[in-house]
């Protein structure tokens, strides 16, 4: 899949900036009819993840995942359903990252060094495996600037921005893997 270029995100930003809110409504709902397991985990898990450091800062993710749904909308056309990708499509791509995920919850039992491998390797793979680079870095200006409106919200950068390149990620295999069905 190609990497965007500047204009074609600039276009797809303004795109997702100027839908109103009804129409993003519809747009979550059909995402979530179309990509069921992808939507709650990119709407209902990670956002839980990057809470625990700090609520506003899901909330900004959130925002920010919505983002990304409507300029892969944009530049790449509509989303693939589910039943018309492999079976277990998003099963090996929760395999993938689980271990890497369960190193973000501090809550559960791991060693340390085990963890902090786990978390670099994690942030690394979410960096390096996203051929949409330009949209990671606008997406982690737009965390950097909310976060430095707060101290609070400081904590939670890294864990957010880590999130927000696994979000592209998922994205860009997505498509990546409905337009290889679909040679």
């Amino acid at each position: 899949m190609q990497e965007l270029t500047n204009q074609e995100l600039y276009q797809a930003l303004a795109y997702a900036k100027s839908i109103d809110e009804d129409t993003g409504r519809k747009m979550l709902e059909q995402f979530q009819l179309d990509q069921a397991a992808l939507a709650q985990t990119i709407f209902g898990v990670f956002p839980a993840l990057v809470a625990k450091e700090n609520q506003d800062m899901s909330y900004l993710f959130m925002d920010l995942c919505f983002d990304v749904l409507c300029i892969f909308q944009k530049a790449f056309g509509p989303l693939p359903p589910q039943n018309e990708m492999d079976f277990d499509w998003a099963a090996k791509q929760a395999v993938l990252m689980d271990a890497e995920l369960q190193s973000l919850i501090q809550e559960n039992p791991m060693d340390d060094k085990l963890r902090a491998k786990l978390q670099d390797r994690f942030t690394k793979r979410a960096f390096e495996d996203s051929p949409q680079m330009g949209l990671v870095k606008l997406m982690n200006e737009a965390i950097d600037d909310y976060a430095s409106e707060s101290p609070s919200r400081v904590s939670a950068i890294k864990p957010t921005q880590t999130m927000i390149a696994v979000v592209i990620r998922l994205f860009d295999n997505l498509y990546t893997q409905a337009s290889g069905k679909a040679l």
